[in-house]
């Protein structure tokens, strides 16, 4: 069954456009013009995920994001032109979870809106045990990995490394017990192709200035850094 998204947008050449894309990639739409209504329809009807304008007339997209986060667990997403990072960081405190700058590729908004939905469990596309860690989302049936909305490319033992950290966030692993977890063995050997598989994930996890999802215990092992994920 497809999720159910609801556009808050008073321009409504804008809202076509979403809707139109967000339609042909599958998904259920309903849209309100102002700020009040999106509130209103927000609260009463059971939507996956949210589109809000940053500037809305009765409202403001933050202010909705606030109110709605407060009586119900939804999604945001919030469109803006505002680019300043005191706002952003005002938004996500407010509860919002992602921003998409205007002028924006609506290919890019409908990518956004699969990642949210990802990370927040309200996707119908995927089932099964899913492991989510920020914006981390390891499928455990179909075997994909996805920070936010980049796909994971990992080898078998990357995965169930990867698995095995993330279903205890912020648990210190010893190198040994992930031998002996991912490699069936302990030895000396084994514990160095740890390491080794340590570097390779970090490699495809870590994006250029951001703090390191998997974080060394110098003298002990590795633990998955819960806040770094949700950084990512």
């Amino acid at each position: 069954m497809s999720a159910t998204i609801l556009v808050v947008e008073d321009d409504g050449k804008t809202a076509d456009t979403v809707s139109l894309y967000l339609r042909h990639a599958g998904f259920k739409v309903a849209v309100a013009p102002n700020g009040l209504e999106g509130l209103r329809r927000a609260t009463a009807e059971p939507f996956d995920l949210v589109i809000l304008d940053r500037m809305l007339p009765g409202l403001s997209g933050e202010e909705i994001c606030r109110r709605l986060k407060s009586a119900a667990d939804v999604p945001v997403i919030i469109l803006t032109a505002m680019v300043e990072e005191e706002d952003r960081l005002d938004g996500f405190k407010a509860g919002v979870d992602d921003y998409v700058t205007k002028p924006f590729s609506p290919r890019e908004l409908v990518a956004r809106v699969r990642a949210v939905l990802r990370r927040a469990g309200g996707s119908k596309e995927r089932g099964g045990d899913t492991v989510r860690v920020g914006a981390l989302v390891l499928d455990q049936d179909a075997r994909e990995a996805w920070l936010g909305d980049r796909a994971l490319e990992l080898s078998p033992t990357e995965f169930r490394m990867l698995t095995v950290l993330a279903r205890a966030p912020g648990k210190v692993f010893p190198r040994e017990e992930l031998a002996e977890r991912i490699l069936r063995e302990g030895s000396e050997a084994d514990i160095r192709t740890v390491d080794a598989h340590v570097k390779n994930l970090r490699r495809k996890l870590d994006r250029g200035g951001s703090d390191s999802c998997i974080m060394t215990v110098f003298g002990v092992g590795y633990r998955l850094s819960a806040e770094a994920c949700r950084r990512a």
